[in-house]
């Protein structure tokens, strides 16, 4: 989920912290790519017939042929990417898993009631998981691309930020807006602006330029961001992002507006819980995971390709073509 309706509240009070750059802009920079959010897109959109792209086998190899595409047009561009999967989330965040699972589970039920095929592919949408086989698949992928790729003790967007912050990376590729809560300087998303159509397109925010237009220090924005909606503590009601901007620019800090309020108004143990949700974004370390990865494998990524998911021989040797 990430932060709710911050992208909003950038636009409205800081708006030069977002600009719109093409992929070539990045040609040699380093970036750190949150791959759940890419895994889950091409689950959802790679589509044969209304249903998932699968091999000879039946195998679903939906999430092999869209990363693949997208690594390629990364490289071709110049773009060194490295690749983080999601390790074991904080128990702060439980309660959001549980949710979501039901909701997945709900969405299940309702897609096998149903006969509309439009309602049924929206439900389907909702379904989508990442399991280990997935993050194997393309463990296996990335190998053969000679792209390296982490799987921390922790979540990706928050290994990812670390990267950024330590000068390891340039940025951060997610379309998650708590990266920016964890402290990265730079988040790269898929262009939202709508009236661009170029396919490169990107919307780059600089958190430094982010803290200047909203007038605060970094712990005053997580503060609003806990405030706007985080997936570790509950919100309190009535309190959208402008709100919570308004708190924490005329209170200065979330305790001090939180005195402000009747207490009926504020969940149980709201403060421990905001404060632990602080803590989790600002004060946390990262080992140093070894990132290394043999050259690409021409011979055996098509192989892999052609025969385990069922490309064409064509397509695959025109994809890597742009990278040769």
């Amino acid at each position: 989920m990430g932060i709710k309706n911050l992208t909003q509240l950038i636009k409205s009070k800081a708006p030069d912290a977002i600009q719109t750059e093409g992929m070539y802009s990045l040609k040699d920079k380093t970036i750190a790519i949150d791959a759940s959010i890419l895994i889950y897109k091409s689950l959802a959109n790679v589509r044969h017939n209304q249903s998932y792209l699968t091999n000879k086998d039946g195998k679903v190899v939906s999430h092999i042929i869209g990363l693949f595409h997208k690594t390629i047009q990364f490289l071709s561009f110049g773009i060194k990417p490295i690749y983080i999967f999601d390790g074991k989330p904080p128990p702060e965040k439980k309660e959001v898993i549980m949710e979501r699972n039901k909701k997945a589970h709900t969405s299940k039920l309702l897609m096998e009631q149903t006969d509309v095929l439009e309602e049924k592919q929206k439900l389907e949408k909702s379904t989508i998981r990442i399991n280990k086989e997935h993050v194997n698949d393309l463990k296996q992928l990335f190998t053969l691309m000679g792209v390296p790729f982490i799987q921390p003790d922790g979540e990706a967007e928050t290994y990812a930020a670390h990267l950024c912050k330590t000068n390891q990376v340039y940025g951060v590729y997610s379309e998650d807006m708590d990266t920016l809560s964890f402290g990265s300087p730079i988040l790269i998303r898929n262009c939202i602006d709508r009236s661009i159509k170029r396919k490169d397109a990107l919307s780059v925010f600089s958190l430094k330029d982010i803290l200047e237009g909203f007038n605060m220090n970094y712990e005053q924005f997580v503060e609003v961001c806990i405030l706007c909606g985080c997936d570790y503590c509950e919100t309190i009601s009535k309190i959208g992002n402008i709100r919570a901007f308004q708190a924490i620019e005329k209170h200065n800090s979330l305790e001090a507006f939180l005195a402000t309020l009747e207490p009926t108004l504020i969940p149980p143990d709201y403060l421990q819980k905001s404060n632990k949700a602080k803590e989790l974004f600002i004060n946390y370390s990262f080992p140093d995971y070894n990132r290394e990865s043999p050259p690409l494998d021409t011979v055996n990524l098509t192989k892999y390709l052609v025969d385990d998911c069922g490309m064409a021989l064509n397509r695959v040797q025109n994809a890597l073509k742009k990278i040769n």
